[in-house]
């Protein structure tokens, strides 16, 4: 059994035609709001999850090196992800595993930081850093649409440590911790659950369904490169859950980081 903190580490803003591709703005505007610019905010909530042996993060928030270089997604109340885990009682070093669901910058940019010489350094050095191959060919070569949301300085020193392992196929990380690959928002996204201590399903979803808003079937995001395999995911996820007690957490949902109970027909 683990136990799991949800670590919130800043938040940003993100178009809501964007967040919400086909969807009207009269109808996503009831279950998201948005400022006068139709800026809807964004949280980046990792996950901190853990039992006697293991220490594991999901995702890692933007980070915060270079962070001005975003200032179209005007990030705000970044938190710095050490602080969070030391909070929770570890150490940068405790960390065990790092699972990046995909390599946006929004999601593994705290896999690194600048010391005070500018010099950039692992922020967990002693974890595995699970990637799915395909995310990790798409990071070296990725396509148009991606390019701008692929940062080397993020996971290549990673690499460069021996420190980053490729998955190609659902697995079994650990007793009760399963890694699920995804096509549809990016290529081979991660998709993690694991049993927790009361004996219930936690899903992480991540960007298959980033807020709770996105539970509906066609609410699809136009950030996702393949809408129709991410229609498809989605679909398989809740179908997988419907029959769980399950819970899910969301990435990026700044006010419903977390529910309890997951309507199939929603």
């Amino acid at each position: 059994m683990w136990q799991y903190q949800i670590l919130e580490t800043g938040f940003f803003y993100a178009d809501g035609g964007a967040m919400f591709g086909a969807i009207p703005k009269r109808a996503w505007s009831r279950k998201y709001p948005s400022d006068e610019q139709n800026g809807c905010v964004l949280a980046m909530n990792c996950l901190l999850v853990w039992n006697n042996e293991k220490v594991v993060l999901l995702d890692t928030g933007v980070g915060n090196k270079d962070v001005g270089k975003l200032s179209y997604y005007r990030f705000f109340d970044t938190e710095n992800i050490t602080d969070l885990v030391r909070k929770q009682g570890f150490e940068p070093e405790q960390i065990t595993d790092v699972v990046l669901s995909h390599l946006h910058f929004d999601h593994c940019g705290g896999c690194t930081y600048k010391d005070e010489k500018g010099n950039l350094k692992i922020t967990f050095p002693n974890a595995n850093h699970w990637v799915s191959a395909s995310q990790w060919n798409n990071y070296l070569h990725p396509n148009a649409l991606e390019k701008d949301s692929f940062r080397l300085q993020d996971v290549m020193p990673v690499k460069e440590a021996g420190l980053l392992q490729l998955v190609d196929t659902d697995i079994e990380l650990y007793p009760g911790f399963n890694i699920s690959l995804y096509d549809g928002h990016t290529a081979g996204q991660l998709v993690v659950s694991f049993i927790s201590e009361k004996e219930q399903t936690v899903l992480f979803p991540s960007d298959v369904i980033p807020t709770k808003a996105h539970l509906s079937n066609e609410w699809i995001s136009a950030y996702d490169t393949h809408p129709l395999k991410s229609l498809a995911a989605k679909i398989k996820i809740k179908k997988e859950t419907e029959s769980k007690n399950t819970c899910m957490v969301f990435y990026h949902d700044a006010y419903h980081p977390r529910i309890t109970r997951i309507n199939p027909k929603e």
